[in-house]
C-alpha cells in the first residue's frame, strides 16, 4: 500500500517513475533512485482503477512482481508492509519480523501432492548476519486473500505454523522462485489475530503508528545492505 511506502521514499528522497516501465494502463506506481550506493525501486500496485482502493492481495502482487523483476533486473526484493500477528506465537502491535518461511493458507487442493502445491512453501533468503546486527524477530509468514480468518483457514495458518499472516508473502515468494530472485520479508505487526478486538478496527487504529516501525526497521535493513554482497547477509 502506498500509505506503508511513502515514508520511504521519502527517506530515500526517491523519484515517481512518470514514464512508467510497465505496460501502458497499469496502476503501478514505481518511485527510484539512489540511496547510499544502492539502485532502490520502491514498486506499490497502486488504486483499483475502478473502485480507487489500494490493490491489495496474492494476484496483483504477482502480475506486479513478476513485471518488476522483468523491467527492473534486481538483485533482491524486499517484501515489506503490515500483517497481523499471533500473540500466541509472541507477536504484539508494533513487532516487525523477518519472515524465515513463507506459505499460503487458504490454497485447499486435498488431492496427494497438489495438496503441498496448494500450501506453496518456500524458505526466503537467508541473511544470517543482517539478523544479528538488527536483533530482528523471527517468524513464518502465512498468506491469504482475506483480511479475516475463517476456521479452516486457522487450521492452515497453524499448521504452517506461522506467526504472522499477511495477503501477499507467499505470492511474491512464488514469483521470486520462480525467476530465480532472492527475497526477504519484512511484516510489521498491525493487529492481534488471536486478540479480542475485531481485525479492521485494530488494523486501521495502528496502520500509521506501525507504518512508522516498518520504515524504521527498513531503512536499517537497506543501510545493512549497502556496500555488501548477498553472501555477505
Amino acid at each position: 500500500m502506498q500509505t506503508e511506502a511513502l515514508p520511504l521514499v521519502n527517506k530515500f528522497q526517491l523519484t515517481e517513475d512518470v514514464d512508467s516501465v510497465f505496460p501502458k494502463g497499469v496502476p503501478w506506481v514505481r518511485f527510484y533512485g539512489n540511496y547510499k550506493g544502492l539502485a532502490i525501486n520502491i514498486v506499490c500496485p497502486g488504486k483499483d482503477p475502478a473502485l480507487g482502493v489500494d490493490g491489495v492481495g496474492t494476484v496483483s502482487i504477482s502480475l506486479v512482481t513478476y513485471a518488476s523483476v522483468q523491467a527492473l533486473k534486481p538483485d533482491l526484493i524486499i517484501n515489506a508492509g503490515t500483517a497481523g500477528g499471533f500473540g500466541a506465537k509472541g507477536a504484539s502491535i508494533g513487532d516487525v519480523f523477518l519472515s524465515s518461511e513463507v506459505a499460503f493458507h487458504d490454497r485447499r487442493i486435498p488431492i496427494p501432492v497438489f495438496d503441498i502445491y496448494g500450501v506453496g512453501s518456500r524458505k526466503a533468503f537467508a541473511t544470517p548476519n543482517l539478523l544479528k546486527e538488527l536483533n530482528l524477530k523471527v517468524g513464518k509468514l502465512s498468506t491469504g486473500d482475506s483480511l479475516d480468518m475463517s476456521p479452516v483457514d486457522e487450521a492452515a495458518i497453524v499448521a504452517n505454523d506461522a506467526t504472522v499472516k499477511d495477503m501477499e508473502g507467499a505470492a511474491v515468494a512464488y514469483v521470486a522462485d520462480l525467476l530465480k530472485v532472492p527475497v526477504i520479508f519484512l511484516k510489521a505487526v498491525t493487529d492481534i489475530v488471536d486478540g479480542d478486538k475485531p481485525t479492521p478496527e485494530e488494523f486501521l487504529a495502528n496502520l500509521a503508528a506501525v507504518t512508522a516501525a516498518l520504515d524504521q526497521t527498513a531503512t536499517q535493513v537497506v543501510d545493512y545492505i549497502s556496500g555488501k554482497c548477498l553472501l555477505e547477509l
